[in-house]
């Protein structure tokens, strides 16, 4: 299939395709008598990879060392678990800036129960102090 027959069957942009190819994510595709890259099932099927652990917010790095561990299947996944542990690390870090941010929020918007004129507002003032 062609790219473009991927992209549609992937929701992936030709772009973001190239852009996999480029980086070394998805490997080179044959190409035609008519010099037209010509991707396989295997390609969809990385692709589609690709897409979930996007999906899990993981970064082009760490997509290529899972990659690399899955075209190895007799090596250990220890290194998968690790990457693993690490998200979920992570993702937990993000989740306690995120509560702080909305304490934070929630603060400031307690700061002025009614409307008032504009020069009035005590949330605009506490935006306008240093923090």
């Amino acid at each position: 299939m062609k790219i473009g027959e991927l992209a549609s069957h992937t929701g992936y942009t030709v772009e973001a395709i190239r852009h996999y190819e480029h980086a070394g994510l998805l490997p080179k595709p044959a190409r035609s008598s008519g010099n037209y890259r010509l991707y396989g099932s295997a390609h969809l099927e990385r692709l589609r990879f690709i897409r979930h652990c996007r999906s899990l917010d993981m970064g082009l790095g760490e997509i290529r060392t899972l990659l690399a561990v899955r075209d190895e299947p007799e090596q250990s996944c220890a290194t998968v678990n690790a990457m693993l542990d690490q998200q979920i690390v992570q993702v937990r870090a993000r989740i306690a800036e995120l509560r702080a941010l909305e304490r934070q929020l929630r603060d400031i918007r307690g700061l002025c129960g009614d409307s008032h004129a504009a020069r009035d507002c005590a949330i605009l003032r506490c935006l306008g102090s240093t923090p």
